[in-house]
């Protein structure tokens, strides 16, 4: 299998229901008009009848038998999410690893918004170099948007919500049988920008204490009066740039290094995406730049990973080709995850 340093990924995974609601059933039903479809980008979104937390070990056990892995190599649990996973009080990381069977793994939540992905990934790397005798790590994400708590198509501005899991399955050294390796990760910040989501509310004793549903666009509004549009955006656009640039540059790769082929966006909406994120990765002007989000929406913690997910499903990549997989999450935090097909 000719092991080489760093990190591998075995094996990567997304779940996502059967069940679906359309742009179209949003529209007919008065939830959105055509303008706010349109700045969308959306067509359908993944509705889940099951707990994020069983969704997530659905996934996981993909990953596992995808990789042929037995859940008791596993020396670590990394599980992350954005919205509520079924109990007030309680770990779904135990669970997952008390579902697999993996008994012997340390459970660990990573809670860093919609950027939790690629922060359970840098998290896992961290681990990994730390503790060359963990073995492998598992990765999963996992979200459900579901009423009367969360409304996933007018909940947020410019946003759509989709419910799905995935899992990645790392581990030291690089091998010819793994799906990618893992060349990078970088992030950059502005935490100045954290009442994005706080805006003009009082902080309160319990959830949902302003009101019966998750109302994004209340702190957004508040935040937009006060600084406009310009500011967040301007961010995005230089965090992303800082992040990718890093990346590569710790990846040993230049920007226009013929090996780079694709960007993968976050699963935000078009307005969002056309106004942040295709501006900041311009330079890469030989990769082909993708949004994977019209049929899922933003899927949480979950888009990078699952847009991992369909790099290797579609097999994006040639042997030796590399992708960038960008994604961006409140407080604000950006990430660029650079993965590589193995060379055979």
């Amino acid at each position: 299998m000719n092991p080489q340093p760093g990190i591998g990924i075995s094996a990567v995974a997304a779940w996502y229901p059967e069940g679906r609601s359309t742009a179209e059933e949003a529209l007919a039903e008065g939830l959105l008009g055509p303008d706010d479809l349109a700045k969308l980008g959306t067509r359908r979104l993944p509705v889940a009848e099951i707990p994020p937390p069983d969704a997530a070990v659905e996934a996981a056990r993909t990953a596992l038998a995808r990789a042929g892995l037995d859940p008791a190599a596993l020396g670590l649990v990394l599980h992350a999410w954005i919205y509520h996973q079924g109990h007030d009080f309680w770990s779904p990381p135990h669970y997952l690893a008390h579902r697999l069977g993996a008994d012997r793994a340390y459970p660990l939540g990573i809670q860093q918004m919609c950027n939790g992905g690629p922060a359970a990934l840098q998290t896992a790397v961290a681990w990994l170099t730390a503790e060359p005798g963990l073995g492998h790590v598992l990765v999963t994400t996992a979200d459900s948007f579901c009423g009367p708590g969360f409304d996933r198509w007018r909940g947020d501005y410019g946003v759509a919500y989709g419910d799905a899991a995935t899992a990645l399955l790392l581990h030291p050294g690089q091998r010819d049988d793994d799906v990618l390796h893992l060349l990078a990760v970088a992030g950059a910040a502005a935490p100045e920008l954290e009442s994005v989501h706080r805006g003009e509310d009082p902080f309160s004793p319990a959830p949902r204490w302003h009101g019966p549903t998750v109302d994004v666009r209340r702190p957004k509004k508040a935040f937009l009066a006060a600084h406009g549009p310009d500011r967040l955006f301007d961010a995005t656009r230089e965090c992303v740039d800082r992040a990718v640039r890093t990346a590569l540059d710790r990846a040993g790769l230049a920007p226009d290094d013929p090996s780079v082929r694709h960007v993968l966006l976050p699963r935000l909406g078009r307005q969002a995406l056309e106004a942040g994120y295709r501006p900041a990765v311009a330079f890469l002007a030989g990769a082909e730049v993708h949004d994977l989000g019209p049929d899922t929406g933003h899927l949480g913690a979950g888009d990078t990973p699952a847009n991992l997910a369909d790099l290797t499903d579609r097999r994006l990549l040639a042997p030796g080709e590399v992708a960038v997989a960008v994604s961006g999450g409140a407080g604000f935090t950006w990430s660029a995850v650079v993965v590589r097909a193995p060379e055979h």
